[in-house]
């Protein structure tokens, strides 16, 4: 579809990893979205086939050119300090995803978003995210039950971010693998009490840097707070050849369940899932479609920060609320 220039929502991209990628090839997917430019803390040169690629240190001078900024780095480290700076300027989304400290992300978020009269969509992506709105429903409709997230078989992108930033890593993966004996007690109507440590175990695959302590490494890896600790972790170490050959690909997905009773006792389950060929890409494809909604939201003066429990679902979507009533309700 030939995009409009008078419709067209203006974009830019902090980063440029697997997750900035992602977001680039979905705004070319959208008929009203442009990408502006990617800012990068690399030389911009560094971006093979990236014409509008601009070092991050000239982000200020696009502030009239780009109405919403996605933020593209990695929750361990990168977003807590770029969304301070860039939600100064910028409308901005982000996919912050460690569970336990989103409300303190928050809180700073809405303080310098606030003051700035910018808006700031925080953890997004699909969990947090799509997850986190199927576990609001589950829990609305069926007050009377238990919640069951599952997470996998597949490589996340924080938690292998987090190896990486490990001390004496040079690269690594981390799977997170459900266990299906559990997944089939929920199934079958049973509501057993697990922490998520009891449903899942995770894999680590790891090249060490030359000389590097591997002893060390593998226990900052299984002691590391909100990542690792209290999981069954198992980490294996590969050489690079192998990592590329065997773990360079992305899969995800998962599923969230609700297993409860209503009027007279009858059981009722709901059931939400993804089986992800590219976890990126469709995380990539969530922050795109949440940028349009904060597009509408900033014209309409909103401010401060935002989860998805405060999207109307219908802001994601480039039809008109008459079509989406005459298409889709």
């Amino acid at each position: 579809m030939e995009k409009e220039s008078r419709d067209i929502l203006r974009i830019g991209i902090v980063g440029y990893g697997n997750l900035g990628k992602g977001v680039e090839l979905a705004i070319r997917q959208q008929p009203d979205m442009e990408l502006v430019a990617v800012f990068t803390r690399r030389p911009p040169g560094a971006l093979a086939g990236v014409a509008n690629a601009i070092p991050y240190t000239q982000l200020a001078e696009y502030r009239e050119a780009i109405d919403v900024m996605i933020l593209c780095g990695g929750s361990s480290t990168d977003l807590p300090e770029q969304v301070l700076s860039v939600a100064r300027l910028f409308h901005t989304v982000d996919s912050f995803d460690t569970h336990a400290k989103i409300p303190a992300y928050f809180a700073q978020v809405d303080d310098v978003s606030r003051a700035a009269g910018t808006l700031s969509l925080i953890s997004t992506g699909w969990d947090p995210g799509l997850f986190s709105l199927a576990r609001l429903l589950g829990l609305s409709i069926l007050p009377e039950g238990e919640e069951y997230t599952f997470w996998g078989k597949g490589l996340s992108q924080g938690h292998s971010d987090a190896v990486r930033r490990v001390a004496g890593v040079k690269n690594g993966v981390q799977y997170t693998l459900p266990l299906e004996d559990v997944i089939a007690q929920v199934r079958s109507g049973e509501t057993p009490e697990l922490s998520a440590a009891a449903r899942h175990r995770r894999v680590c695959y790891v090249v060490a840097q030359e000389g590097a302590d591997r002893g060390e490494i593998e226990k900052n890896i299984k002691e590391m707070p909100h990542y690792f600790k209290p999981y069954d972790t198992t980490v294996h170490f590969i050489d690079e050849e192998e990592l590329q050959a065997n773990h360079s690909g992305m899969p995800h997905g998962g599923t969230v369940f609700r297993s409860g009773i209503t009027g007279n006792g009858s059981r009722q389950r709901i059931e939400f899932s993804l089986a992800l060929e590219s976890n990126p890409e469709f995380t990539a494809s969530v922050l795109v479609a949440c940028a349009r909604a904060v597009g509408k939201l900033a014209n309409e003066g909103h401010t401060g920060a935002r989860t998805v429990f405060d999207i109307p679902l219908g802001y994601l979507s480039p039809l008109s609320a008459a079509a989406l009533r005459e298409t889709l309700l």
